[in-house]
């Protein structure tokens, strides 16, 4: 009995210890701490500064797992996995000294903090990863549970798909109910706005008004519609910095428009967003390009081009490559790749080589930042077209596929070619304007390492201002067999020669001298610009060779269209890239391999190491933020706010999304379901109740949500700078729809646009081209149209992810002075003319705004037409408030004018409701 009674105790003794050490393990469990969304903002925001990517001190870094837990220069780790109180990193923050305290020489951490810190070390010192680096494989809707205070009718007509299941889950757990559903005159002006950039035509208004056509009907329409492309193309040409000059001081024009155009159609054939991707980063590496997938990739030569004398061109190629590695991870990856150029991130875990090795991506293309912007594609007339294709004809019939696509490639975008501007070792000559290669009475240069493919001909592009010049090019050196020799004389323009050559195999340095007895000292022969060596044309022995000889020669010197692309190094001009020292360009360093990010998805063997496979990277559905970044920007554009507000930036420093599982829930279904077709997520955001709300907030639902973080309501935004104009001119009836073409020149105030080092003006479009949609205007980026900039559209010199709203005096006067407004408003005042004065301003209010007017209104704008009508009467001279227009409006069309100036003044009219 004795034996037993000590069993017994023994067994409730070990069954407490088990059922305590359960316990313990509950709640242990229950209560670890995260160190993605608890301990990482705490290291950034108190300790990285000293001990992250920019410092090391003390050798001790927690930008890194593997650094936080290394020796520092004690010899020991600073942090100590499951003892925080044998932790250093512990001691320091709990140090009385203020010398030996850290954070050094900052406010003490709270002890909560401190013991946040500890319970996490205490816990193993679990690393994690930030939310955005990881994308899991599905994500439940949650299910709807009524709760109390919840109004039942509100929700069942709210819930119209799944966005909103994860809206009103959280909308619950605040105790918040839904808003009604906006009226149908609000919700569809709403819907135009977001999916067409336009209000809605007065027949589609009136069929959904009347019944004929359902919600989702209207939906459906708006996103056939052509101007659906000319909306999201205006938000995408922000992210691709498209701009009609090149910047900097000369800020020269440029010919980008059809890169424009290819993004317009591109929304409105809906192409899939990773294929939008790939074709804009790497279409000329695409098995046999299309000219469209050609087009696409100036979407990277969009970059700034420095025209101005005296500047280096490799020091302007190298900001054209890094502005480019920039603009992808911010536009695609929601990453300030930037903060890599020098250091390792500060805060996000990037390393300092992992930038030079996505830079190596970009690195290995042919443009150098030279004036004529090459390399660009040629656009042949119907002619032009015909004698290209006597000529591939001839050499497919006499060579082979191979030598037949290198002089497609030649006639298309005028590659390979080796550019003069990289001749060294002058002797009486220059670069001329640090671009063109140019040689004085008995002068010299060399340039290294050409490879002339066994050809018996050189090509040259030059010009020459003077007769008589004899130019020789020797093998190596001035003691070298001489390759070519031929004369120069004097010229206009610029042309392409085809000179004789030695063939020689291998690569050669070229010495290239010149003389001229009849000229003086320092002054140039010519003015070089590009040599090309190609294998000659096969078929020599054959009837008709020269004079194809002759064509292709013709066709090399055709004046044809242009529009500055993107074309990769050949192997034998490939380009090595090498780590900056501090982020200098003239500090090299090791040289690295293309590479993305180890913190982000694995690259696949698959893939190719250039910008191809660079993209197949992105549009990977291993990667975790392309998806995440889209949605959440085609979710600011509708909402006026992300999901996380700052579309910059997912990094550890970002905004935590508010409602994280919607934002993984719609990427995956965008990538998976919709199979990245963008009109497909734009259809599903805007058929949800969530959209559907009124935007009418009562002053407790403002101070619960001021920011509308929750969407207890529907959006309320400012239309942007180019649909306030665009419905000017579209409510006036002046709004053309022609599409495509060279950017137009509306009305402007006079002086804005003053060109320095050029002929360049505004010069004011006529007809129909005066009244075309915004995204048609000439942007030059140094004097953007005013009335944008105005209402914050930017200047395009850089990427702009998100541009800041504002509200100033300054946007009231343009919209009442400015030409374009007051020509819309006089418009306006002949429509709205009738025999009661009172209809007309009634009629006015409500084409204007979709909504009919109150008394109230109604009497104020009776009250400003009567005074105006005054004044005009009274003598006013109507001329001088109403210059520029075509005719002289009478008294009343004036006041009319006024009142229609006025209606367009209105928040109303100047707000998406």
């Amino acid at each position: 009995m004795h034996n037993q009674s000590i069993y017994n105790k023994g067994l409730r003794a070990l069954f407490l210890c088990i059922l305590s050490g359960l316990l313990y393990s509950c709640n242990t469990a229950s209560d670890q701490v995260d160190f993605s969304t608890q301990i990482k903002p705490i290291l950034n925001t108190k300790c990285i500064t000293c001990h992250g990517g920019v410092k090391k001190s003390g050798g001790f870094s927690l930008l890194f797992e593997e650094e936080a837990f290394a020796a520092t220069e004690s010899g020991k780790p600073a942090i100590i996995p499951g003892d925080a109180s044998g932790s250093e990193f512990i001691k320091r923050l709990k140090e009385e000294d203020p010398e030996l305290r850290m954070p050094y020489e900052k406010p003490r951490l709270t002890e909560e903090e401190i013991e946040l810190l500890s319970k996490w070390i205490d816990q193993g010192a679990k690393w994690g990863e930030h939310w955005a680096y990881s994308l899991p494989k599905e994500v439940a809707v949650p299910p709807i549970t009524q709760k109390a205070g919840m109004v039942d009718e509100g929700v069942d007509g709210f819930l119209q798909n799944e966005i909103d299941n994860f809206v009103l889950a959280r909308l619950e757990n605040k105790g918040i109910s839904p808003n009604v559903p906006a009226d149908e005159h609000v919700l569809i002006r709403r819907l135009a706005f977001d999916i067409t950039g336009l209000p809605p035509s007065e027949k589609l208004y009136s069929d959904f008004i009347d019944g004929k056509l359902s919600y989702e009907n209207v939906v459906d329409t708006l996103l056939s519609q052509k101007t659906f492309g000319e909306k999201w193309a205006s938000w995408w040409l922000d992210l691709a910095r498209y701009a009609d000059t090149k910047g900097y001081e000369k800020d020269n024009g440029r010919t980008m428009w059809r890169y424009r155009d290819w993004v317009i159609d591109a929304f409105n054939k809906d192409m899939p967003y990773d294929q939008f991707t790939i074709e804009q980063l790497a279409g000329d590496l695409l098995p046999d390009p299309s000219v469209d997938q050609l087009i696409a990739t100036a979407f990277h030569r969009n970059t700034m081009n420095n025209d101005e004398g005296g500047t280096d061109d490799e020091e302007f190629r190298v900001a054209a490559v890094m502005d480019r590695v920039n603009t992808t991870y911010s536009v695609w990856q929601s990453t300030t790749m930037e903060c890599v150029q020098c250091h390792s991130h500060p805060y996000d875990p990037f390393k300092f080589e992992e930038y030079y090795k996505s830079l190596a991506f970009f690195n290995n293309t042919r443009d150098e930042d030279t004036p004529d912007e090459s390399p660009n594609i040629r656009f042949f007339d119907e002619a032009q077209l015909k004698s290209r294709e006597e000529v591939l004809s001839w050499i497919q019939e006499y060579g082979n596929q191979r030598t037949a696509q290198k002089y497609a490639d030649f006639l298309l975008f005028k590659e390979p070619k080796y550019l003069a501007h990289n001749a060294k070792n002058f002797v009486k000559g220059e670069l001329a304007d640090t671009k063109y290669l140019a040689l004085w009475k008995d002068g010299s240069c060399e340039l290294k390492n050409i490879h002339t493919n066994g050809a018996s001909y050189m090509y040259m592009e030059y010009s020459a201002p003077l007769n008589g010049t004899v130019m020789t090019v020797r093998q190596n050196d001035a003691q070298g067999q001489i390759l070519a020799r031929f004369k120069i004389d004097k010229m206009e323009g610029r042309s392409i020669r085809r000179i004789p050559f030695k063939p020689i195999d291998g690569p050669v340095d070229l010495y290239i001298e010149a003389t001229n007895d009849n000229i003086k000292e320092q002054v140039s022969t010519s003015f070089i610009t590009w040599f090309a060596f190609l294998e000659d044309i096969p078929g020599s022995n054959k009837p008709g060779h020269d004079q194809v000889n002759e064509t292709f020669l013709d066709l090399l010197n055709a004046k044809t269209d242009k529009l500055p692309i993107m074309v990769e190094n050949n192997e034998q001009m490939a380009r090595a890239t090498q780590i900056f020292e501090r982020g200098s360009w003239m500090t090299l360093g090791d040289t690295v391999r293309p590479g993305t990010p180890k913190s982000l998805n694995p690259f696949s063997p698959e893939w190719p190491e250039n910008r191809l496979g660079m993209s197949k990277w992105l549009v990977s559905k291993e990667n975790p933020l392309t998806a995440r970044t889209l949605v959440n920007r085609v979710w600011h554009q509708i909402f006026g706010r992300g999901i996380v507000v700052s579309l910059e930036d997912m990094g550890t420093q970002s905004d935590p999304p508010s409602h994280p599982a919607l934002l993984d829930w719609l990427s995956l279904r965008f990538m998976n379901e919709q199979e990245w077709h963008i009109k497909l997520l734009v259809k599903e955001i805007v058929m949800s109740g969530t959209y559907r709300q009124s935007s009418v907030a009562t002053p407790d639902m403002y101070q619960k949500d001021p920011h509308n973080e929750l969407y207890a309501r529907g959006p309320r935004i400012r239309l942007s700078a180019e649909q306030i104009r665009d419905q000017a001119l579209a409510v006036s009836g002046l709004l053309s729809d022609k599409m495509y073409g060279p950017g137009v020149m509306p009305p402007q105030p006079d002086g804005v646009w003053q060109s320095v080092y050029s002929n360049e003006s505004w010069v004011e479009s006529k007809g129909e081209d005066r009244y075309r949609r915004a995204i048609y205007t000439y942007l030059k980026r140094t004097s953007p149209y005013p009335s944008f900039i105005t209402f914050d559209a930017g200047s395009r010199e850089v990427c702009t992810i998100r541009r800041t709203v504002t509200n100033t005096p300054l946007q009231a006067l343009v919209t009442m002075n400015d030409p374009v407004y007051l020509e819309a408003a006089f418009e306006f005042a002949k429509m709205m003319d009738r025999d009661n004065v009172e209809e007309g301003i009634a009629w006015g209010f409500e084409k204007a705004t979709l909504s009919k007017i109150d008394q109230e209104k109604l009497v104020v704008l009776k009250t400003l037409y009567d005074d105006a009508l005054m004044d005009f009467e009274s003598g006013m001279e109507t001329e001088l408030n109403f210059l520029g227009l075509s005719e002289r409006p009478s008294n009343r069309i004036a006041a009319l004018t006024v009142v229609a100036n006025a209606i367009m003044n209105l928040d109303e009219f100047l707000t998406k409701a």
